[in-house]
């Protein structure tokens, strides 16, 4: 009997036309890690009394269909998340191609996701796959992976793939090596690592269905957060922190096949942190930071990716 292992499991995408309908093909195999993302459907105890000690059968409640995907932040695959959570992009040149997804879009595209345990065999197809939130921490070393939150409608469980052959994709990964980090336009040192969180805030439209799911899921007000750790060499952070002033951060990853990742803060909001004192070591600052809309740009956050994909 064939037991399922981590090491065979496959996942395909395709950006839906209709929320909630998988499309009939266009799907792409995409590199990940590891997933949670899955439907369950939880018990209700019964309340009814007047049949002994022994309670009733339970009712099942509402489905519930959502999870985490691991990803690398590649220079191709990479695109399909940031378009789910920033929406389509505007694409220029004739190859390679420069992909900008920008914030703020009042609409999202939905995914349909086919994740594959060929052993048993489990083919589960999750439509109206929503991005919530998506968030990477930037630091010295180790696997450069971005942590991507989805919202889905629903889950479809058969013993055959739904999504046919998927196109394959050529893997070219980012490194932390290829990393760096510009405030205002100048390299920003001293730094030790940064978190980075943009959140769609997902506000999901339980209305009353027979099947149980979600109508949809809408965005609210985006947010971008994070927190920014340094060495504590210059007042240049708490000098900006204590006046209230914005800054721009840019965070660039790039290869030397000429594939780049850049992601833009347009105005970075930081608060005045506590300089502790904790030892005899090197003294550390950590900043809370958030972003904002900037007046100039328009915008909270601009992704940059420069690739040999035409279009996403």
């Amino acid at each position: 009997m064939a037991r399922a292992q981590g090491a065979r499991a496959q996942m395909a995408l395709a950006f839906e036309t209709t929320y909630g309908t998988p499309p009939a093909s266009g799907f792409t195999r995409m590199p990940f890690a590891s997933t949670t993302l899955g439907a369950e459907q939880p018990l209700l105890n019964s309340e009814l009394l007047g049949y002994g000690r022994d309670p009733l059968a339970p009712i099942k409640d509402a489905v519930t269909a959502d999870g985490d995907v691991i990803v690398p932040i590649d220079a191709a695959g990479f695109g399909f998340w940031l378009k789910a959570a920033f929406g389509q992009p505007a694409t220029t040149g004739t190859g390679p191609w420069t992909h900008e997804f920008r914030s703020g879009a009042w609409t999202l595209p939905s995914l349909s996701i086919e994740t594959v345990m060929p052993e048993v065999p489990r083919y589960a197809m999750y439509s109206g796959c929503v991005l919530d939130q998506l968030s990477w921490q930037v630091q010295r070393s180790g696997l450069l992976t971005a942590t991507v939150r989805l919202v889905a409608q629903g889950e479809t469980v058969g013993t055959t793939s739904a999504a046919g052959t998927p196109a394959e994709l050529e893997l070219k990964r980012f490194g932390h090596f290829n990393g760096a980090i510009t405030r205002n336009g100048a390299a920003l040192g001293n730094v030790v690592s940064v978190d980075i969180t943009y959140a769609n805030n997902l506000d999901r439209i339980e209305t009353i269905r027979s099947d149980g799911r979600i109508d949809g899921a809408d965005p609210s007000i985006a947010a971008l957060t994070g927190s920014i750790e340094v060495r504590f060499a210059d007042a240049t952070l708490v000098t900006q922190a204590v006046n209230g002033d914005p800054c721009a951060l840019e965070f660039g990853y790039g290869l030397p096949s000429g594939e780049s990742f850049t992601f833009t803060v347009h105005a970075v909001y930081l608060p005045r942190p506590r300089i502790e004192i904790s030892g005899p070591q090197g003294v550390q600052a950590k900043f809370d930071w958030q972003a904002a809309r900037d007046s100039v740009v328009g915008r909270m956050c601009t992704a940059t990716l420069v690739n040999d994909v035409d279009v996403y």
